[in-house]
């Protein structure tokens, strides 16, 4: 059913409960997983020198590198690992990777924010799952006990 599942991380400990999923679908369906970090430098870009702004973008391709190296590290000796290190929207950047042509399905991890919060903050995985063309299972974690599996996945559809 699954040929290919893409797995956006930020990097950060909670992104280990959607990975646990991802790790499990992937090895389930024989699937590659394919994990994918976003440079999302266009905060910095008011900064008044260029070379800052060089300097920062550099930054953060490399804590990509290293969180996209993280997850193919914590894989399964099973589970195929693709990476990639990309710049631009997060949101835009993982729907254009959740093509029917590139991948199955998107496995995401969501903070589960509602109301205020997530008017003011925003949410990438609400906007990948409006946008995306093929399935997004939401994972929602909990920051204290991140890689618990705990709480159960949720099927998100349009």
């Amino acid at each position: 059913m699954y040929d290919r599942i893409l797995v956006p991380t930020d990097g950060s400990p909670e992104v280990e409960d959607a990975l646990e999923y991802a790790f499990d679908l992937a090895r389930t369906h024989d699937a590659t997983l394919r994990t994918l970090y976003v440079v999302n430098a266009a905060g910095y870009s008011g900064l008044p020198m260029e070379t800052a702004l060089e300097g920062i973008t550099d930054a953060l391709h490399g804590k990509g590198r290293s969180a996209v190296d993280r997850v193919e590290e914590r894989a399964p000796d099973d589970v195929a690992v693709e990476r990639e290190v990309r710049e631009g929207s997060p949101s835009h950047v993982i729907v254009d990777e959740a093509d029917p042509d590139e991948c199955d399905l998107v496995v995401m991890a969501t903070h589960g924010r509602g109301g205020i919060g997530r008017l003011l903050l925003g949410s990438v995985t609400e906007r990948v799952v409006r946008r995306a063309s093929v399935p997004v299972l939401t994972v929602q974690v909990d920051p204290e006990g991140a890689g618990d599996r705990s709480g159960e996945p949720r099927l998100a559809a349009e």
